[in-house]
């Protein structure tokens, strides 16, 4: 784990991770154009951005084809089609999968890294299924994946859970334990006390600390900002902040803050314009009004996101007296 860095300059050893279209993909049931998705992979190289998640590896059975696009299941022809005999040692760039416990036929589909163009696996869960988390964290590693464990909903669980959680964890493969923050409901100081928490309990093992930051609440930048000067060396964003309901940490301002001269802001800013913008024709995110909602009480998004399929999807008053009932 990084030591405590100043914010006025930056960190060699952090890197960024894009999710652009694996988590912009729950908002369009991961539809994405060829053309889109290489062109996040391009933008990505360009930019000299460390990693890119370009999908997930979850079951074709809970997620049919005939439903979902590609990138839900991140089968190895379908990735190659957009990045070839991808190379990371020539791109540096690193390619990576999310699998998610419960929701992924890990056994068969995590296949040998060899025969993969994919570096890292990325294993998501709950408190609940750490238990599968922990051996799915085992597989991958024996596989031949780098393999980093995101604990999901971190702020709608108990600091006994979370606790249990990381003692499971600790013994494991995994090189990068995360900070997620599903809901967009944690401000500053919970940050300070999770980073905290999550670094003395991975002491000594040479686990990195990450952060997945929601924007429902507005604080997704601010938050990832605060991880990073507390220490955090693995970081995760989204081009146009695009996510699920409110979004994600967007990159462009990431790469402002880190300051580091290697990342090159030009591309992004030009694949927002020519490929992240025009999505919104047809899929809708960011931190609108019912987002922050749900953010401040600390519930899934799925409500507002169902509430902005429908007619009365403007009738703010409506949606809050309709979550206040809830309670």
């Amino acid at each position: 784990m990084a030591e405590k860095a100043p914010w006025i300059t930056y960190r060699p050893t952090l890197k960024v991770l894009d999710c652009t279209i694996r988590d912009g993909g729950l908002i369009n049931d991961h539809k994405f154009t060829d053309e889109t998705v290489r062109a996040v992979y391009e933008t990505c190289i360009a930019a000299g951005i460390d990693f890119m998640e370009i999908g997930y590896k979850n079951s074709a059975d809970l997620f049919p084809k005939k439903d979902f696009g590609d990138w839900r299941h991140c089968d190895e022809e379908d990735m190659r089609r957009i990045v070839g005999d991808h190379d990371p040692e020539k791109t540096g760039l690193r390619l990576s999968a999310m699998a998610d416990a419960g929701k992924s036929n890990w056994k068969e589909k995590v296949e040998p890294a060899a025969d993969s163009v994919l570096d890292m696996i990325r294993i998501a869960f709950y408190a609940n299924q750490v238990s599968e988390a922990a051996e799915m964290v085992h597989h991958a590693h024996e596989q031949g994946y780098e393999v980093m464990a995101n604990l999901m909903a971190v702020s709608n669980i108990t600091e006994a859970e979370i606790d249990t959680v990381l003692e499971a964890i600790k013994p494991t493969p995994a090189t990068t334990m995360v900070i997620v923050d599903s809901f967009g409901h944690l401000y500053r100081e919970q940050i300070d006390l999770l980073y905290r928490k999550y670094a003395e309990a991975m002491e000594g093992t040479g686990k990195e600390i990450g952060i997945h930051a929601h924007n429902n609440c507005q604080l997704a930048f601010a938050n990832t900002i605060e991880a990073i000067i507390l220490g955090s060396d693995r970081v995760d964003a989204t081009m146009g902040g695009m996510g699920r309901g409110a979004g994600n940490c967007p990159m462009e301002l990431l790469l402002g803050f880190l300051r580091n001269p290697k990342f090159d802001l030009r591309p992004v800013v030009d694949l927002i314009q020519n490929h992240i913008e025009p999505l919104k024709k047809d899929v809708e995110w960011g931190a609108l009004v019912p987002y922050n909602i749900t953010g401040q009480l600390n519930l899934h998004p799925r409500a507002a996101m169902e509430f902005r399929t429908t007619k009365e999807k403007d009738d703010l008053i409506k949606f809050y007296d309709s979550i206040m009932a809830d309670i």
